[in-house]
């Protein structure tokens, strides 16, 4: 159980990671026309991470954002939007983190009871 427990806290901490980059790069292009916001299907992602299992090659679940309103130039990134989305994610991150600790202090435990 512990085994695939981390294997889809990986997956997790891959989604995480994959819409950091993602947010970045919206805020990177900011100044760029015709630019439109992405970002990532997380659900999706992690219901392909549940479905495949240990073999998922987590494929980027990236999306474009609709519903955002355009400047003149075409471009709709929100740089308030992105900033609050990426502090959601980093935190997001921290917690995979620490729940991937608990997972091998747990473990370690349960090895170290065991002999």
């Amino acid at each position: 159980m512990a085994i695939a427990d981390l294997q889809m806290l990986q997956s997790y901490l891959k989604a995480t990671t994959e819409r950091q980059q993602l947010i970045v790069s919206n805020m990177a292009n900011v100044d760029t026309p015709g630019y439109h916001t992405k970002d990532l299907d997380f659900q999706a992602a992690m219901q392909q991470a549940m479905k495949e299992g240990s073999d998922a090659q987590l494929e980027p679940a990236s999306v474009e954002v609709v519903g955002l309103p355009e400047r003149p130039d075409g471009n709709n990134v929100n740089i308030d939007r992105e900033s609050l989305a990426l502090s959601q994610t980093q935190l997001q991150y921290q917690l995979g983190v620490q729940l991937v600790k608990s997972q091998f202090h747990t473990m370690f435990v349960a090895i170290k009871e065991g002999s």
